[in-house]
């Protein structure tokens, strides 16, 4: 596995639009781990997650021609095909939970206990996250968690307002406004 700044996303996309079978085999070589940890964080379940992976990189495969650079990278664009099928399998109710309504209640309780303003970094994402995550750095802590519970987690933003115990409203514009931030500080 070659490090995320030095592999040619675009390249093996563009491979794979022209029907390049060995360019697919190393782009899942590359990415399938990271893919596997980010949907698992969504649906819960790993043989569930394993199976999201598999149905990604069919549809990266059958999809890479329509990718467009111009719109974003392409290992961005990569992980979006992975992340909305792991949030459809939620919403459609595949969601298979590997612990008890007791305990999620108990999570819930011990989380609603740090109020927003004292969030602390719940994520350990700066040692793998290369140029995102010294972009992800610069924004407050709250903020990033935002982001990192909206796209990891894959929760809603009414999830995250009750997680980080602020308005609706807050959430969203925090979200947005770090979102533009990124897009910057990536350019």
């Amino acid at each position: 596995m070659a490090n995320p700044l030095d592999f040619d996303y675009e390249a093996a996309l563009a491979a794979c639009a022209r029907g390049d079978g060995a360019a697919l085999q190393r782009l899942y070589h590359q990415e399938s781990p990271r893919l596997l940890g980010v949907v698992q964080r969504i649906v819960r379940n790993l043989p569930q997650a394993e199976d999201l992976v598999h149905d990604a990189f069919v549809n990266i495969w059958h999809r890479a021609g329509s990718y467009e650079p111009a719109k974003g990278s392409a290992r961005g664009w990569i992980y979006t095909v992975a992340r909305n099928l792991a949030l459809n399998a939620v919403r459609d109710g595949a969601r298979e939970s590997l612990v008890s309504d007791d305990t999620l209640a108990a999570l819930d309780a011990e989380a609603s206990l740090t109020a927003w303003r004292h969030v602390e970094d719940q994520f350990a994402w700066a040692d793998t996250a290369g140029r995102m995550g010294l972009c992800l750095e610069r924004l407050e802590p709250v903020r990033r968690n935002c982001i990192l519970h909206a796209y990891v987690d894959g929760l809603s933003h009414a999830e995250i307002a009750q997680r980080v115990e602020a308005p609706l409203g807050t959430v969203k514009a925090w979200i947005k406004r770090s979102l533009t931030a990124l897009k910057e500080c990536l350019q």
